[in-house]
């Protein structure tokens, strides 16, 4: 019976909202986020603007490698989708959109990804932007969120790897600056997503998902998003003098890292989902806010 009133959504489904499930199912928010983080490695990279068809061309590819593996996400994880009120309206659970259509724009984005950063910017860009799409979908998806409550703590690498990916589309190879800013969005994924997953606590443990809030207690899950922060904040420092970045940029992550520390204290201090929710957001203009002085410092302070 359901696959049946899928199939009749799928029918009903006009051309327009057939684009738009099928936008969504590419998470552009989390791409757009991805994308703040490459940029400001090529600027780094290159000690100023690099050429603007080099920085298209990687935006470009590597949004469809991030896309291609957000659609995957989506495909594989249907079946608990439809279990939680946060992802039960998805294309997918919805009957919008049919698994086979999925997998096939899924293949499409990484085959697009993979002929345009290989063609337009290098074999290295693309073996990190696609590789890091793999490991999302292999280890994140498949193997670790349904088994280990270190599922985002290891799965969240491939979204760390952007700035691997702009700075070797410029230098074509890897530097300690560059894996500096891994290691800096490597490190907050966890507090970011943790302070998400204790709003959403009761839907990952009906889809028997066990995210560090439905296996830990409140405290401990404010524990290890504090310790997580104070390591964030600490490489955000460190990266200050390993990429020759100026007083400015330091200042900078200074005051960001004081205020990010102070909401995960705050999460620690009142135990609220509400404050959790507080936190998760200010993550999320702390890395845009991290990487555009990292931008600042480059092109108007050096």
């Amino acid at each position: 019976m359901m696959q049946t009133h899928k199939r009749s959504s799928a029918e009903r489904v006009s051309a327009s909202n057939r684009v738009a499930a099928f936008v969504s199912l590419t998470k552009p928010r989390i791409v757009i986020l991805l994308l703040v983080t490459t940029l400001p490695a090529m600027f780094l990279a290159h000690e100023g603007v690099p050429a603007v068809g080099l920085m298209v061309a990687t935006l470009i590819g590597g949004s469809f490698a991030a896309m291609g593996a957000n659609v995957a996400n989506m495909v594989l994880d249907r079946d608990i989708d439809q279990l939680m009120q946060r992802t039960l309206h998805r294309p997918l659970p919805m009957g919008l959109i049919t698994p086979r259509s999925a997998t096939v724009l899924a293949a499409g984005l990484e085959v697009a990804a993979a002929v345009v950063l290989v063609v337009w910017v290098n074999v290295l860009s693309a073996a990190l932007a696609l590789g890091a799409a793999a490991f999302y979908i292999v280890v994140y998806t498949l193997w670790l969120k349904r088994r280990s409550p270190s599922n985002i703590v290891i799965g969240g690498a491939a979204g760390a790897v952007p700035p691997l990916v702009g700075w070797a589309a410029v230098e074509g190879n890897i530097s300690w600056a560059s894996v500096l800013l891994f290691a800096v969005v490597f490190f907050w994924t966890p507090p970011h997503f943790w302070a998400l997953a204790v709003r959403y606590r009761d839907d990952y443990q009906a889809a028997g998902v066990p995210m560090l809030p439905v296996v830990a207690d409140f405290r401990r899950v404010a524990n290890r998003i504090l310790s997580y922060t104070f390591i964030v904040v600490a490489l955000s420092l460190v990266f200050a003098p390993v990429a020759d970045m100026t007083l400015f940029y330091f200042l900078c992550a200074a005051v960001l890292g004081a205020v990010f520390i102070a909401y995960a204290v705050g999460v620690r201090r009142i135990l609220t989902a509400e404050f959790a929710i507080k936190l998760f957001f200010f993550s999320m203009l702390y890395v845009v806010l991290l990487f555009g002085a990292i931008t600042a410092d480059v092109l108007l302070i050096s």
